[in-house]
């Protein structure tokens, strides 16, 4: 998703197609790995390059070796990508995004991580949804990459939801526009594992209520949506969601219909879910995450309690 960190206030701490074992071996050795980093990083100067929009944003030191181990469209204008990231010290935190190297391309693509940091601990995956641009890695994404592309990926971001077992439940509300909703689902996912870890064994962090709020111009341009009604069905009491579609011109779907608004997300909709137990976490194009996040700050919600990130 090209997303730039813009990040801030931060919060309490602070199936695509064929899968390969994580015993594959990737071929990328180290000296071709710092080559790329260093090369890629001199050459990405454009002010409109994820790089130079981060430069601020906290980053991890390991850049690790990673292989395309699977591709899927997840709309007309989206490509998902499955990663295997077989480097141990590769973690991430739900909601961050990657510097993404590709062998050949100078300029440094910044896409958000869309999956749970559990699929990553359990089969070293991670998933990436990219929306096609004229931008040098997102066109490689979607007319270059194979399987078996091997590529680099470095974690940032200080987008996240990291709750620790001692912390108070919270309950979340995620607004998303367009493919902002790749970190709020790396998010969603992460809450569903935390719900699950808390039903099996009674133990973990105990997670509140999560609300998605969702935005795009139809439905064909919602993303996930299978995977996001799959949750709240899971979990009724604990997941919900709304769905709106701001430009749809072809008839709504009977699964979809009780899900989907038509119009945009409006005021009164975040604002019915302000309490002091509640986290707010938006992502989307920046007149969204300003008109949110200045609302909620009108509406007296604590800075630390209100996490945004915008996407150009």
């Amino acid at each position: 998703m090209a997303c730039a960190a813009v990040l801030v206030p931060g919060l309490l701490r602070s199936s695509s197609g064929t899968i390969c074992s994580p015993a594959a071996s990737l071929k990328l050795t180290f000296s071709a790995l710092r080559h790329l980093t260093l090369t890629s990083i001199m050459k990405s100067k454009r002010k409109t390059d994820h790089l130079e929009r981060t430069a601020s944003v906290v980053r991890r030191e390991v850049v690790s070796a990673a292989k395309v181990c699977g591709a899927a469209n997840e709309s007309p204008s989206v490509k998902r990508l499955r990663l295997l990231v077989a480097d141990k010290d590769f973690s991430f935190k739900a909601g961050q995004w990657v510097d993404f190297f590709i062998p050949g391309v100078s300029v440094v693509g910044g896409f958000s991580i869309c999956s749970s940091p559990r699929l990553l601990e359990e089969e070293r995956m991670i998933e990436l949804a990219v929306k096609y641009t004229n931008h040098p890695p997102a066109l490689w994404i979607h007319n270059q990459c194979t399987l078996d592309s091997e590529v680099a990926v470095r974690v940032g971001g200080e987008f996240f939801f990291d709750p620790q077992p001692a912390d108070a439940p919270r309950n979340l509300v995620l607004i998303a526009g367009g493919v902002g909703i790749n970190p709020l689902l790396s998010i969603l996912r992460h809450a569903a594992d935390l719900h699950r870890e808390w039903a099996d064994k009674g133990g973990g962090y105990e997670m509140g209520t999560i609300k998605l709020f969702y935005s795009a111009q139809n439905t064909s341009e919602l993303l996930f949506k299978k995977n996001i009604l799959d949750l709240v069905n899971e979990f009724p009491e604990k997941i919900a969601c709304r769905l709106h579609v701001t430009k749809q011109t072809t008839q709504i779907s009977a699964e979809l219909k009780p899900y989907i608004t038509e119009g945009r997300i409006t005021e009164k909709e975040i604002s019915d879910h302000v309490s002091k137990e509640t986290l707010f976490y938006i992502c989307g194009p920046p007149p969204m995450t300003d008109f949110f996040s200045k609302q909620l700050e009108n509406s007296r919600v604590p800075p630390e309690h209100i996490c945004f990130e915008k996407w150009w």
